[in-house]
């Protein structure tokens, strides 16, 4: 479980990067935010002792919730 935690941390991480260097649309940098925001809430070195009071089970949700948004997000820039 946690080699997938580090894989999406990393995939969200560098995908944030690029979106914030290259700016294709007009929704790019609040998208950049919510991945690099998604690479904090899929990393299990920060999450290691469930500091902050935040569970497993609240991170998935928030993930779920940005990942899920993206669109809402997209669509004024269309």
């Amino acid at each position: 479980m946690a080699l997938i935690g580090w894989f999406l941390s990393f995939v969200a991480l560098f995908a944030g990067l690029a979106l914030r260097q290259d700016m294709p649309v007009g929704g790019a940098a609040t998208l950049s935010n919510l991945l690099i925001a998604l690479a904090v809430l899929a990393c299990p070195m920060v999450w290691q002792g469930k500091p902050l009071g935040i569970s497993r089970g609240q991170r998935v949700v928030a993930a779920l919730i940005m990942i899920l948004s993206m669109p809402l997000i997209l669509l004024p820039a269309a």
